[in-house]
């Protein structure tokens, strides 16, 4: 009788486990792609910043 609930109680402890690493891996994943989508727009941003740079370049250079 106690053999099998020291058992349960193992059984509990490595299934608990392992619902908080399938749930950690998923807040991983989660904050992935929130990550990826910041970059994503940091990449906009710098891509636009780089388009007006040049555009202005562009000017300072006609007006010489």
């Amino acid at each position: 009788m106690a053999e099998e609930a020291l058992l349960r109680i193992t059984l509990a402890v490595i299934v608990g486990t392992l619902a908080a690493i399938v749930y950690s891996l998923r807040i991983l994943v989660l904050m992935e792609r929130r990550v990826a989508r910041i970059e994503e727009h940091i990449d906009t941003v710098a891509h636009k910043i780089l388009k007006e740079e040049l555009t202005i370049e562009n000017r300072m250079k006609k007006k010489r």
